[in-house]
């Protein structure tokens, strides 16, 4: 699903920022990161535990309660050529789509050898074509396990936690040191639903504390599903918006979140997305009707939001399709605004960086 951008290009959402705000380890707690209130022109430095105070009684905060999975996975073909996938979706029985990284790629019918190979202690994959069609930019595998494991069970015992591209440390190897610590602090702390190749990182902010303080405030809370792919790093590359092909993520609402939704509306209170992923669910249902299914929504400058009020997000990659997305919701002057004050104060940038707040322009 796409709306046709208006005046805007891509060039419009570039901006120069330093490489030593880009964040490579998250904040020592959670909550001690810090928060630019960008709800108004004059902008405001807080903390992240200091959220609590600018929520009202009534208001609705939606988290993406997906859960990061091990989906990196180092190989070799028959030949001896090395090769890594990047697990994106599990289908049926034994089969998943993934990126691969190789030299030369395999022909279909191929088998290549993961983590040692069946004969090694790891398990093997058969190449049975590309996806979702024959020019599709993602190949689908079948597993071979020398247990018969399901693919959660392998990615589980051989993978890797992945890790976005700009946090360069060792996670392009088979050992990487800050491993332990990526598993713990690369998960939100109510992950429950595993699928995503990337974690929804506003919500990394989220410790026991401020949900406890939230739900003493009076804040309601609520969950959606969206599995986030590797997609959401690609970069934009056409000028014209309207020629970009948006990626597609699987989403699900359950029936308690539309009915709190539905209270919310009820009280007048405001419907605040935690992460541009909930942005992408909740307006992908608002235009679908779909609770459960794929979305492709590409929202930028222009586009009518029918669902969400304000946003907690953290700061996003230039010329990103989530530059554009915050546009949309918060007005595109003062988004960059919002960018130059948050380079010039030295805020953190991407995963483990800071976030903002935001709220839709009326």
């Amino acid at each position: 699903m796409s709306l046709s951008p208006r005046a805007h290009t891509l060039s419009d959402f570039d901006f120069v920022l330093p490489e030593h705000l880009i964040a490579q380890h998250p904040a020592a707690e959670r909550s001690a990161s810090r928060l630019l209130d960008a709800r108004a022109p004059e902008l405001v430095d807080r903390i992240f535990k200091e959220l609590p105070d600018l929520l009202s009684e009534g208001d609705l905060l939606v988290f993406n309660d997906t859960k990061v999975v091990k989906a990196r996975v180092f190989g070799e073909k028959a030949s001896g050529g090395k090769l890594e996938l990047l697990i994106e979706r599990v289908l049926q029985g034994n089969e998943v789509v993934a990126h691969m990284k190789v030299s030369k790629k395999p022909l279909p019918g191929a088998r290549v050898h993961l983590c040692g190979g069946i004969r090694n202690g790891g398990f093997d994959a058969v190449l049975l074509g590309r996806w979702p069609d024959e020019n599709g930019p993602l190949f689908r595998f079948a597993l071979q396990g020398a247990k018969g494991e399901t693919p959660w069970q392998l990615m589980d015992q051989f993978g890797h936690l992945p890790l976005p591209p700009y946090i360069a440390r060792n996670q392009n190897a088979e050992v990487d040191p800050d491993e332990a610590e990526d598993a713990e602090r690369y998960q939100t702390v109510f992950a429950s639903h595993p699928g995503a190749v990337a974690a929804p990182t506003a919500a990394l902010h989220f410790d026991e504390k401020v949900l406890a303080a939230l739900k003493a405030k009076g804040v309601e809370t609520a969950a959606v599903t969206l599995h986030v792919g590797a997609g959401t790093f690609q970069p934009v590359k056409t000028e014209n918006l309207a020629e970009h092909q948006m990626h597609t993520e699987w989403y699900n609402i359950p029936l308690p979140t539309l009915a709190a939704l539905e209270r919310c509306r009820q009280r007048r209170g405001r419907i605040i997305a935690v992460g541009t992923t909930s942005v992408r669910t909740l307006e992908s249902w608002a235009r679908s009707g779909q609770i459960s299914g794929d979305t492709n929504i590409f929202i930028t400058p222009g586009f009518e939001f029918r669902v969400v009020d304000a946003l907690i997000t953290n700061f996003h990659l230039p010329k990103s399709t989530l530059m554009m997305l915050v546009s949309a919701l918060a007005g595109y002057k003062h988004i960059m605004d919002v960018y130059q004050h948050a380079i010039a104060n030295d805020y953190r940038f991407f995963s483990y960086g800071d976030s903002m707040l935001l709220e839709r322009r009326r």
